[in-house]
């Protein structure tokens, strides 16, 4: 295998490659807030999001301390794009103005997605996206010494996925070969291409990933 010399660069972002999210939240008015994001990542039930401080989503979450993640197929990409350079927030943040946003009420219109009653918590589900995760805020922390960013860690409470996504012979499991998030890179989105090979973690059978916020959500 050929060895290449790196290069020292600084790139504004380093957005490599994550799965986008759509986050359903309730405004105080008892409306409802749908975001598009891409800085999270998964731990057994629980998540970690990345989140402008002043953005309506995260002011939702630290109010409510509840939401809702779904996640889109990349055949959504379309309406995903519609909440680009939309905010809940009226007015406008200056940040945020001066990039281009405008403020939007009705997220769920605006997309063209279905708004579906949830089981946990108040925001609804998306109908359209395969994957919708019901969640809680546990905890809360500052990014940086700005106070621009926080992250929020969420534990699930349940998951709904379309029958198109699941495993035969499977009550619990989402079939890799069937799912294809719709994944952001630099700006762009994209879809997953064929599987490579089955990693050598696929050894290990997921119920022994099984962890007691499993147990926790049944509660």
């Amino acid at each position: 295998m050929e060895t290449l010399a790196h290069t020292a660069i600084e790139p504004g972002i380093l957005y490599f490659g994550t799965p986008v999210v759509l986050i359903s939240s309730a405004n105080e008015d008892g409306s409802a807030n749908l975001a598009p994001m891409s800085s999270a990542f998964w731990l057994g039930w629980r998540a970690v999001l990345g989140l402008g401080a002043r953005s309506r989503t995260a002011q939702n979450m630290l109010r409510t301390r509840e939401c809702v993640l779904n996640l889109p197929s990349d055949s959504l990409a379309s309406a995903v794009d519609r909440l680009a350079l939309t905010t809940g927030s009226d007015p406008v943040p200056p940040r945020k103005e001066e990039r281009g946003y405008f403020h939007v009420g009705d997220k769920f219109g605006r997309a063209g997605l279905t708004p579906v009653a949830s089981e946990t918590v108040v925001p609804p589900r998306v109908g359209e996206c395969p994957v919708a995760m019901e969640a809680v805020v546990e905890a809360v922390h500052p990014v940086g010494d700005d106070g621009g960013i926080v992250s929020f860690e969420v534990r699930v409470q349940r998951v709904f996925v379309h029958d198109s996504v699941r495993m035969a012979g499977s009550d619990d499991r989402i079939d890799p070969d069937l799912w294809r998030p719709l994944i952001m890179s630099f700006q762009k989105f994209y879809g997953l291409t064929s599987q490579v090979h089955p990693s050598t973690l696929s050894r290990i059978p997921e119920r022994l990933y099984r962890g007691p916020d499993i147990e926790r959500a049944r509660g």
